[in-house]
């Protein structure tokens, strides 16, 4: 399963490293429980914070973008996390190879509409609607197709119906994707006219 934003595996870890230490120090090293107890719980803490998941946009510059515009992609984002998940899940749960890799590709897309934002969260607004109807709904016709296919005889023309519906997704997440890639090159177009203009006039061509 893919970290979309973070998890709580450092809680896991020092829970793990603290329960190993109490009975390394108090049988191996032969010292007291209550010192191997206290040492150990220092141990849980240190390691809860040094593995901490790294935050959203937490090496950004709030200052230069607006806080406002940072939560505003940070809310986006959260609450596109669960869709995400459920697509991925689903794109697992797919017996029909050509379908799980259709729902895979949608994962990958969403992960990298995540990437881009997080990158820029000024440009949150133009994947608003991706992340709030297109991946919801995409999550919910992989499971569909996962729940159609765990019939004993499962329907082929609600299969097809269903396969039409992931490629046509598809065609969405590539296009607000891409939309973000478009937004990156800003004024490029403009920027080119001016120099041939610059470089006709300068040295003839």
């Amino acid at each position: 399963m893919r970290n979309w934003l973070g998890d709580d595996g450092n809680w896991i870890v020092a829970g793990l490293a603290a329960a190993i230490t109490v009975p390394l120090l108090s049988f191996a090293a032969g010292m007291p429980f209550w010192i191997a107890a206290i040492i150990a719980l220092l141990v849980f803490a240190g390691l809860v914070i040094l593995l901490a998941p790294r935050r959203l946009f937490e090496s950004l510059d709030f200052k230069r973008i607006g806080s406002g515009r940072v939560a505003f992609a940070r809310d986006l984002l959260e609450a596109a996390v669960p869709f995400a998940e459920r697509l991925e899940t689903a794109g697992d749960a797919i017996a029909d190879k050509p379908a799980a890799a259709a729902v895979r590709h949608l994962a990958e897309i969403a992960a990298d509409v995540f990437r881009k934002v997080e990158a820029k969260p000024e440009s949150a607004n133009a994947v608003r609607r991706f992340l709030s109807y297109y991946l919801p709904r995409a999550a919910e016709v992989a499971e569909g197709f996962a729940v159609i296919e765990a019939k004993r005889v499962p329907d082929p023309k609600q299969l097809g119906e269903v396969r039409g519906v992931l490629v046509k997704l598809e065609e969405a997440f590539v296009h607000y994707a891409d939309s973000l890639v478009d937004e990156e090159l800003g004024t490029l177009d403009t920027d080119l006219r001016l120099i041939q203009a610059s470089l006709k006039e300068d040295i003839g061509r």
